[in-house]
């Protein structure tokens, strides 16, 4: 027979004489919370001992205004029993409650205004709608009207009934071993051998224990954070900068030309503000226009100042990187920056209006485009994906450039994100005169991938199922 505890036995005992009652019933004959006797109640159960059921019922409460209401009665109430003959519209005025009062007693039909005069109608009563505060029913239409005034509140409460089964009552019937249970020896009932003649408390260890669910950090939070780590260990110096960019250095410098799709109102969030070129933009200006000193023969046409005065929320990072080179021009460099970045989006199970992006540079003498693929090589792999490959593709700001995947089991190969080499366009206006290695990814997407989402927005989410359910750590680098 499975073994009861103390607690399990003396519910059991009270149930004898019981047979059913409520949870909080129980609670109060064996002196615990609702809580305890409900897991008792469960305990029980497991053995075929208890049975429980669980209704969810729906209940009225007060709210602070309908509690004083309830005490001292309605609005309404309290000014009709001081409508007497003669009363004036003045003389109500002088009440704290007339506002809510009368305004009631006019909507009911109670009273009328003759000239200055308030008068009552005849058999005017609010004695149904005070019955209906002091006892409250969901299906009294008296009760809905007092819960749309803010008086009441409807909410949904859980209660359990208990119930004792045909074996538990011939179980309690032949008797229960009420002798105190002992959890915990001490080193003199071990060595004296006194713990052989006590009555242990059993456990049953196939039985898990209750889940616990500490704080912890967001599970998109700490996917960014260990992206930092990976990128600091293999020797990177992080980047910060603001949201809020010119579009100088959002667009221009990275040889994006004004008229490219990409700036215009329906991609790019534009703000009002402004800000002053930074000194030497005319190279970039000069790129744009002709190419410059280089071999380049730039994009032609026109380049407006004012249009690369406008500030813009950051559509990417690089904004950021591409600065840091500006004030740094000679090697080596080895930076990386992640933030949030905007752009105009229909919002959707994979697209946001605002994520992240994680971008990195590299430059230094020598540094080829055999480095770049095996420093992306060597970041996914730390992140958990063994399949990784490289494809080419296009970018405005780099040549060559390149589109790197991830194999994904049950998914294939998922694009990850671009990388190349600054183009002369780039990096001759700002003087620098080494190869940079570029490259980007999007930080949401490896995130689903690691957490198994399909919709973007789960993220962004506080749901507490799904927050309390991912796991805090992973087992070690390299598995996703």
């Amino acid at each position: 027979m499975a073994e009861l505890t103390q607690n399990e036995k003396r519910l059991l005992a009270t149930l004898e004489k019981e047979k059913t009652a409520d949870a909080s019933r129980l609670a109060g004959l064996l002196d615990a919370t609702t809580g305890a006797t409900t897991q008792w109640a469960y305990l029980a159960q497991d053995k075929g001992f208890v049975t429980i059921e669980r209704v969810v019922v729906k209940e009225l409460v007060y709210t602070d205004e309908g509690k004083i209401y309830a005490k001292n009665g309605l609005p309404e109430t309290q000014l009709l029993k001081v409508i007497l003959p003669g009363t004036t519209l003045a003389d109500l005025q002088k009440y704290e409650v007339f506002k809510i009062g009368f305004g009631q007693l006019r909507k009911k039909g109670l009273v009328k205004v003759e000239g200055t005069s308030v008068v009552k109608v005849p058999g005017a009563s609010t004695a149904a709608d005070e019955e209906a505060l002091k006892n409250p029913s969901v299906a009294d239409p008296g009760t809905k009207d007092l819960i749309r005034r803010g008086l009441l509140l409807e909410s949904e409460a859980v209660r359990y009934t208990i119930g004792i089964t045909p074996e538990g009552l011939a179980l309690a019937k032949r008797g229960l071993d009420f002798r105190c249970e002992i959890g915990t020896l001490t080193h003199e009932q071990i060595v004296s051998g006194e713990w052989k003649g006590l009555n242990l408390r059993k456990y049953d260890i196939t039985k898990l224990p209750k889940k616990a669910y500490p704080g912890k950090i967001h599970p998109y939070q700490r996917i960014i954070s260990e992206m930092r780590e990976i990128l600091l260990e293999m020797g990177f110096e992080e980047l910060y900068g603001g949201i809020v960019q010119q579009s100088f250095w959002n667009f221009d410098a990275l040889f994006q030309p004004q008229d490219h799709p990409a700036r215009e109102m329906q991609d790019t969030f534009y703000l009002k503000e402004t800000l002053p070129l930074p000194k030497g933009y005319e190279s970039v200006k000069a790129m744009h226009i002709s190419g410059g000193d280089t071999s380049s023969t730039g994009w032609g046409g026109v380049w407006k100042e004012e249009k690369a005065e406008q500030c813009v929320l950051r559509t990417h990072t690089t904004s950021v990187s591409i600065q840091h080179l500006a004030k740094n021009p000679n090697p080596p460099i080895k930076a990386f920056c992640i933030g949030r970045v905007y752009r105009r989006e229909t919002i959707d199970t994979t697209h946001l209006a605002e994520f992240e992006q994680l971008e990195g540079v590299v430059m230094d003498e020598g540094v080829t485009f055999g480095n770049l693929l095996g420093l992306l090589r060597e970041f996914y792999h730390r992140m958990g994906f063994t399949g990784v490959r490289f494809k080419p593709s296009y970018y405005p700001y780099t040549e060559p450039s390149l589109d790197a995947e991830v194999y994904v089991e049950g998914l294939g190969w998922i694009e990850m994100g671009g990388a190349g080499v600054f183009r002369e366009e780039v990096t001759a206006p700002l003087g620098i005169n080494y190869p940079v290695l570029a490259w980007g990814l999007g930080v949401s997407r490896i995130a689903m991938l690691r957490l198994g989402l399909k919709d973007l927005r789960y993220l962004h989410r506080s749901d507490v199922a799904f927050l309390r359910e991912t796991p805090a750590l992973r087992h070690s680098k390299g598995g996703v």
